[in-house]
């Protein structure tokens, strides 16, 4: 089999139970594309729904993380773990979020290098760790994040984002999931007005 074959082709829209297809075009509509990862999930519907309730559960939920500071945990560990598809995808949320053209390109590549706040550097350090290293994790590594103004729930927050898309990752890479090309210019060049 050819290295970039489709092992796991997506699902056909039509085919699909009604509460899987109508987010997905609920999604469509909103962003004017299907991002690659509905369709790939959409195989096994019970694993859809399971995957995107912990999604929701981890990324909508309201806490001290702002939407761009989950979107930067996704990305740099993402890269870390050699996840083009999250890269990619998530990159663009984040770039739009943070409205920064140049913040997951530094954070996918070299997060150390990135343009962060103190703050930010100690939450993406713990979701490396979480991410790369997490028989490591110590109670310094708590008092690290507690010295940047964070709860023991945020730092679980933080894991828990780093841990969830370390899973992702890891199928996205397994399945061949290719980025929508639409994701690439996303939040790097202004929209234009129609």
């Amino acid at each position: 089999m050819a290295q970039n074959a489709d092992r796991y082709p997506v699902a056909a829209l039509a085919e699909l139970p009604d509460d899987i297809r109508e987010r997905i075009v609920a999604v469509q509509e909103k962003s004017g594309f299907v991002p690659t990862v509905f369709l790939k999930l959409a195989r096994r519907p019970d694993e859809f729904r399971a995957f995107f309730a912990y999604h929701d559960a981890l990324m909508l939920r309201e806490n001290s993380l702002s939407k761009g500071e989950k979107e930067m945990i996704v990305v740099a560990t993402s890269g870390a773990n050699g996840c083009l598809y999250c890269v990619v995808a998530h990159g663009a949320i984040l770039r739009i979020y943070e409205k920064n053209p140049l913040i997951a390109d530094q954070l996918a590549t070299n997060w150390r290098k990135a343009d962060l706040t103190p703050r930010q550097r100690a939450m993406i350090a713990f979701a490396m760790k979480v991410s790369l290293q997490s028989n490591e994790i110590d109670e310094a590594d708590f008092a690290e994040l507690h010295r940047h103004g964070f709860s023991d729930e945020d730092a679980r927050d933080i894991g828990a984002i780093a841990a969830f898309f370390a899973l992702s990752n890891r199928m996205a890479n397994m399945s061949n999931m290719m980025p929508n090309p639409e994701f690439y210019l996303l939040g790097r060049v202004p929209r234009s007005k129609s």
